[in-house]
C-alpha cells in the first residue's frame, strides 16, 4: 500500500509533515508516534490496520521529516499544532469516522488533543501512554523551577545516544536486540532502520530525530495533564504492556478510576510491546475499534516492506 506525503506550514512558523492512505471510504486512524520514533517506525503494525482503516501519520515537531523548529515548543504547544495540521487535512477523508491512536508520547498528545478538541475522533486506543501521576507532576514542576529536572535519567541516556553509522546494515547490527529494542520483531526493528535514519551527502545514515530533541522532551512534562484527562469523553481504551513502567501503570490505574469513558487491557511485553508483537497489538486496536456489532475477520499477518 503506497502513502502519500503531506505538509502543514504550521502556525508556529515551521512546517510539519506526514503520510496518508489515499482516501478510500473507511475509517481513518490519526497516528502519533513515540519520542523519537516517527509514524512509519511502526510499519508492521500499521500494515495489520491499513487492511480495515485509513491512515493519517503525523510527525510532530523534529520528528520524521517535519522541521526541527527550533527549541521544542512543549507537549501542550505540540498537541495544539497536531490538531491543526489534522484539521487543515481532515477534509480529504469525507465524512468518515475517525479515531486517535498513539504511542507513549503520542498517546499523551493524542490525549491532550481529546480533551482539547472532544468531538474530534469517535474512539480513541492509546499504547502504553506515559501518564505521570499528579504527584509526579508536581516533583517535575519544582526541579524545574530549580534546573534540575533536564538532568533526569532519561534526558541524560538520550543526550549520549549515538546517532551515526556508515550505514543502515551497520545500524541495525549496533542497534538489535540492545536497549529499548530488546524484543523488538526483526520487522519492526527495520522499519526503524529504514524509516527513523536519514542518508547523509556525505555517506552514512544519522537519526532524524536528534539527541538533543529526544532529550527536550524527556526534559519537559505536559501541563495540567490531570485536568485535561478529567475532560475527556470520548471512549478510550489504554493498553499497556505487561512491564510497562510502574508509575504509568498506577496513573492509568487512576485514570480509569476516575472517567466512566476510559478502560484499560493489558498485552505481555514492555514498553514498546507493539514493536515486539505488531499483529497481536493492531487485534487490540481493531478489535476497539470496530466493536459496535463489525464483523471482524481475521487480520493479516504483518509483511515486510509494502508501507512506503
Amino acid at each position: 500500500m503506497e502513502l502519500l506525503p503531506w505538509s502543514h506550514h504550521a502556525s508556529s512558523g515551521f512546517t510539519l509533515r506526514g503520510l496518508h492512505s489515499p482516501p478510500s471510504g473507511r475509517p481513518v486512524l490519526h497516528f502519533v508516534h513515540g519520542n523519537g520514533y516517527c509514524g512509519m517506525v511502526y510499519a508492521p503494525m500499521l500494515q495489520c490496520l491499513a487492511a480495515h482503516f485509513d491512515l493519517f501519520l503525523s510527525d510532530v515537531q523534529g520528528h520524521g521529516d517535519s522541521d526541527h523548529g527550533g527549541r521544542f515548543l512543549g507537549w501542550n504547544r505540540t498537541a495544539e499544532l497536531s490538531l491543526e495540521a489534522w484539521n487543515a487535512r481532515r477534509g480529504v477523508f469525507g465524512d468518515v469516522p475517525a479515531h486517535a491512536v498513539g504511542h507513549s508520547f503520542g498517546s499523551v498528545i493524542s490525549c491532550l488533543m481529546l480533551a482539547r478538541a472532544p468531538h474530534a475522533f469517535a474512539r480513541a486506543v492509546l499504547l502504553d501512554p506515559v501518564l505521570f501521576p499528579p504527584a509526579m507532576i508536581g516533583l517535575m514542576a519544582l526541579s524545574d523551577v530549580v534546573g534540575l529536572y533536564g538532568r533526569n535519567a532519561l534526558a541524560q541516556r538520550a543526550r549520549k545516544r549515538r546517532h551515526h553509522w556508515p550505514d543502515r546494515d551497520a545500524a541495525r547490527a549496533n542497534l538489535h536486540g540492545r536497549g529499548m529494542f530488546r524484543g523488538w520483531h526483526a520487522d519492526a526493528l527495520q522499519a526503524y532502520v529504514e524509516h527513523a535514519l536519514r542518508d547523509l551527502p556525505g555517506g552514512g545514515v544519522e537519526l532524524k530525530c536528534t539527541p538533543a530533541r529526544e532529550a527536550e522532551i524527556f526534559s519537559s512534562y505536559p501541563r495540567r495533564l490531570w485536568p485535561a484527562l478529567a475532560r475527556i469523553t470520548t471512549p478510550t481504551l489504554v493498553v499497556h504492556g505487561r512491564a510497562t513502567f510502574p508509575f504509568a501503570r498506577r496513573a492509568i490505574l487512576r485514570w480509569e478510576s476516575s472517567n466512566a469513558a476510559v478502560q484499560r487491557t493489558e498485552l505481555p511485553g514492555g514498553h514498546c510491546f507493539m514493536q515486539e508483537d505488531p499483529e497481536r497489538s493492531a487485534h487490540a486496536v481493531r478489535n476497539f475499534l470496530m466493536a459496535d456489532g463489525a464483523v471482524l475477520a481475521p487480520l493479516p499477518r504483518a509483511q515486510p516492506g509494502p508501507l512506503r
